[in-house]
């Protein structure tokens, strides 16, 4: 069933916030927010900006996910992606167990092409396909693993746990995120793979970005740029580095150091100009095109909307981008073009979205709330966002 327009994340927040028996005032000092901006949100005249939510989320005492909803179960279940779930989960306990006599593993070589097949659907937004070969993969290469260890068997092992990481993040499952970067800093180590240490930790400070932690964030990134220091130096290495000042550059923007954000923004791009566009290089996205894209972003994170909406119209990306990164983008300038109040182009934006990524954009929270704004700054909704807003169970 679809969910009322009073369901919205504002919606959760003005909830948790009446069980704690504060004012709006009182919320929005507890979380250093704009008085006028929470009570927005808490309309649903507003979307709520991932930095607001996290704020919000301290404040309250409670978890990102509790006023997101994730993960968004009813859609899950209509998209039979629910069931793909637990044996995720029952493949990541499996790290441990040694070589399972039932699964006669292939050779290392074919396990990597299938590993890195999975990252392309990943990045074709084929979630579902990736969610379903999964399991089957990661028992196998944990049997290889175990069974004739190498670093090229671990570097396998570890880039399952990655793609497990993508999935459950796309689909809301927080908890099993964290798992799966448990589990591939576990097979990095007897990889002794540096660069795949040093990608964890990047991975691992967007989910401490995501939930508000931000000091804590820049302190995986520092490890992480340490951990990278130990590689040998090559295009692998740099791509590397450069994902992560990317990464502190968002950390940046949420805390409120734009000088900060910009300087890793231009070393990002002092990087990027070196090693090109890197699109398959541990499936980063690294390049001009992404710092470009992170650029926008850390702009809309400091509320720059305009200025953000702007710099997203000074480039195209490439249609050979990934579309998980296209449909992203285009969520983000929805959302900039909403609070600036181009409702037109901001619904242009989110079926653009829509149509590079369906299965991720349906579990995002930006897009949700992007649209719940839209339904309310509407008087009459176009077809579109009607069906819009229904897709995404609002």
């Amino acid at each position: 069933m679809p969910r009322q327009i009073s369901e919205h994340i504002g919606e959760r927040i003005a909830q948790y916030r009446k069980l704690r028996h504060l004012t709006q005032r009182e919320l929005a000092a507890r979380a250093h927010v704009s008085y006028s901006m929470l009570t927005k949100v808490e309309q649903g005249a507003k979307p709520a900006t991932p930095a607001v939510i996290a704020a919000v989320a301290r404040a309250l005492f409670v978890q990102t996910v509790d006023l997101t909803g994730q993960p968004y179960l009813a859609e899950l279940r209509q998209d039979e992606l629910d069931v793909l779930i637990q044996p995720i989960r029952e493949a990541l306990d499996l790290y441990d167990l040694g070589a399972d006599p039932d699964v006669p593993p292939r050779p290392v070589g074919e396990l990597h092409s299938a590993a890195e097949r999975l990252c392309a659907l990943i990045r074709e937004t084929r979630i579902k396909d990736a969610a379903r070969l999964l399991p089957a993969l990661m028992a196998e290469a944990t049997t290889t693993a175990h069974a004739t260890p190498s670093e090229k068997a671990w570097q396998v092992l570890a880039s399952t746990y990655r793609t497990a990481y993508d999935i459950t993040t796309k689909l809301g499952y927080s908890d099993l995120c964290v798992v799966a970067l448990d589990r591939m800093a576990w097979a990095a180590e007897r990889a002794s793979d540096p660069v795949v240490a040093g990608v964890r930790q990047y991975l691992r400070s967007l989910v401490y970005l995501r939930s508000g932690q931000y000091d804590i964030g820049k302190r995986l990134v520092g490890v992480g740029m340490g951990t990278l220091a130990q590689a040998d130096p090559s295009r692998v290495r740099d791509v590397a580095v450069g994902q992560l000042h990317l990464g502190a550059a968002m950390l940046a923007a949420r805390s409120g150091s734009g000088d900060a954000a910009a300087g890793h923004l231009s070393e990002a791009a002092r990087i990027a100009e070196v090693t090109g566009e890197a699109m398959r290089v541990h499936w980063l996205s690294f390049g001009p095109t992404n710092v470009a894209v992170h650029r926008v972003a850390t702009l809309a994170e400091q509320y720059r909307y305009t200025e953000a909406v702007r710099a997203a119209e000074q480039f195209e990306v490439s249609a050979q981008w990934p579309a998980s990164r296209a449909a992203a983008h285009s969520a983000e300038v929805a959302r900039a073009q909403l609070w600036i109040g181009r409702t037109e182009a901001s619904l242009r934006s989110l079926q653009r979205a829509r149509e590079l990524a369906p299965q991720q954009m349906r579990y995002h929270p930006m897009v949700r709330e992007t649209v719940a704004g839209l339904v309310s700054a509407r008087r009459s909704a176009p077809d579109t966002l009607t069906n819009m807003a229904h897709w995404v169970g609002i």
